[in-house]
């Protein structure tokens, strides 16, 4: 089980209790948010890096492109691993475990402060 499952089924409980019909597309959407923002952060590294070290991989406009249709990818690739069966496995799982105590805020945000380190390392250098 990797983290970005428990940090689904974190999610998937926390909105369960509030939101019963929606708890699972919120909880997607919240994962593939999470991946998404560290895989730009990753992006943005690597593009700096490539331009100190004057390399010319590929244009802008190309590496957009690349990185909403793997966007697009994560985003159904998590509504089909989410989606009943897994998540009754995950369920099963973590029931055996014992509860997770993580913030919700916290993990709310996660995402957000990624994104800002991400416009702090776009800015910088």
């Amino acid at each position: 089980m990797g983290t970005f499952d428990i940090l689904f089924y974190h999610f998937f409980n926390h909105f369960k209790l509030k939101k019963n019909k929606k708890a699972n597309s919120i909880a997607t959407f919240y994962v593939s948010f999470l991946q998404c923002s560290l895989l730009l952060l990753l992006g943005v590294f690597f593009a700096k890096f490539f331009r100190k070290m004057h390399m010319d991989t590929m244009s802008s406009g190309k590496a957009w492109t690349i990185f909403i249709l793997v966007v697009i990818f994560i985003y159904f690739k998590n509504w089909m691993y989410y989606g009943g069966r897994k998540r009754k496995v995950l369920n099963a799982k973590m029931i055996k475990n014992k509860k997770l105590t993580y913030n919700i805020w916290f993990l709310g945000f996660l995402p957000i402060i990624i994104l800002a380190l991400t416009m702090v390392l776009l800015q910088a250098v």
